[in-house]
């Protein structure tokens, strides 16, 4: 790969080979992939990509740690559309705010960025199968890729994931194992199998390819933007991989000098689970913390992609602002009667934590925002129903229909 120059330790500095089966580094350390950006300058454009016909993640192959010869996965992930929101703007009272829905992703999330990755390279390593621990979203998203690219899967995920991920699983495939206590005991069971079999570890701390695929989210929404950075981009954050992967895209996008600033990250996590803010907010190191919020893709007590994420959001000059569970179902209604889009509440927390923000003067109303929708609301439709509420309930009767209208006040 002429493109990459190593992985490195971000704890010691340690320099490797970036060969596809890395994971840490002999200290414990997350390995970063590194890029000889003057190669990338010299096959790759803003115009290059302006005449680029292929609109998925892969249309940025040149900035993407894999093989040349490599094919992509059958899946079209990436290109998902990024929104003008002005209605929802003007109900927070911002000036401008831009949705990315990445829950139009093949497997209905982000995620699915992270997993296309992981099949490349377990594919490059000669890997038959592929395992990881997630919450649901990593889970389905790998599930999906996998069965597409042929290759078999071990997923373990804790007992609370939504039906409507497991169901994902199911259908893909999987080799599902529901695991009877928290993420953290979810992780360290598959790290344990994964260590056991030898198969392709796609958990996102360990493998350091994973959040490469991830900044292909950000790589989008600057394209998508016209190379006109925005002045905060605002995610949801629980193992960290995401918002360490989204900042990595935006500081590639300066190197190369297709953009000319950096935009502040908004990193936003549950009242009820928020090692990394809190961390953030009063500058101790990081605790682990009970996994006590609905939004079960953030709820990540013991994060495993900290080092990253805090590094990401400190050199941005970022924000770290915490809501509560009544506040992320709050953004899922107001997305949805606004934008038309329906995201998960991990999905909706990033876009909560703006509005949150806002309210607490840490960003400036005449601010450019774009809130990354992680997560389709089809994921968790029992959180869906308890954010909008119950149908009108009425017999097939006019005057029924009438007595029900009138008591909800509707006059159509």
């Amino acid at each position: 790969m002429k493109n990459v120059r190593c992985a490195k330790c971000i704890r010691c500095g340690k320099e490797y080979e970036a060969l596809p089966g890395l994971t840490t580094c002999e200290c414990g350390g997350i390995l970063d992939i590194r890029y000889n950006y003057d190669y990338i300058r010299s096959v790759f454009s803003r115009e290059a990509l302006a005449d680029c016909d292929d609109f998925s993640m892969w249309r940025y192959r040149p900035l993407l740690p894999v093989e040349p010869d490599s094919p992509a996965p059958p899946l079209r992930v990436g290109w998902s559309p990024l929104y003008k929101a002005d209605a929802l703007a003007k109900v927070l009272g911002l000036r401008t705010l831009y949705l990315k829905d990445d829950g139009l992703n093949p497997t209905a999330s982000l995620k699915d960025r992270a997993s296309a990755m992981a099949v490349v390279k377990a594919m490059e390593a000669g890997a038959k199968t592929i395992a990881c621990s997630s919450t649901g979203n990593a889970a389905s998203s790998l599930a999906g890729n996998a069965a597409a690219a042929g290759l078999e899967t071990y997923i373990f995920v804790p007992s609370r994931a939504p039906k409507g991920k497991v169901a994902q699983l199911m259908i893909f495939g999987a080799h599902v194992i529901s695991v009877e206590g928290s993420y953290e005991d979810t992780f360290e069971l598959s790290k344990a199998a994964i260590d056991r079999w030898g198969w392709y570890n796609r958990n996102a701390a360990i493998n350091p390819y994973l959040s490469e695929g991830k900044k292909t989210v950000t790589l989008e929404i600057l394209e998508q933007l016209h190379w006109r950075a925005p002045d905060y981009v605002a995610l949801s954050v629980g193992d960290g991989c995401t918002i360490a992967g989204a900042w990595k895209g935006l500081k590639d996008l300066y190197a190369l000098g297709f953009i000319d600033h950096l935009p502040r990250l908004i990193s936003v996590q549950a009242t009820g689970c928020c090692p990394l803010n809190r961390s953030l907010q009063t500058g101790e190191p990081w605790q682990p913390m009970a996994e006590d919020t609905l939004a079960d893709s953030i709820a990540v007590g013991v994060p495993r992609n900290a080092d990253k994420a805090l590094a990401a959001v400190r050199e941005s000059g970022g924000v770290a602002v915490n809501v509560s569970d009544e506040e992320i179902l709050e953004a899922m209604r107001l997305i949805g009667r606004t934008c038309g889009v329906f995201g998960e509440p991990a999905g909706v927390t990033g876009t909560a934590g703006v509005k949150k923000a806002l309210e607490l003067g840490l960003i400036d109303p005449e601010a450019t925002v774009v809130s990354i929708v992680t997560g389709n609301g089809l994921k968790d439709t029992q959180n869906g129903i308890r954010a909008a509420g119950e149908p009108m309930s009425v017999r097939p009767d006019m005057d029924a229909l009438l007595a029900v209208f009138e008591a909800q006040g509707l006059k159509p």
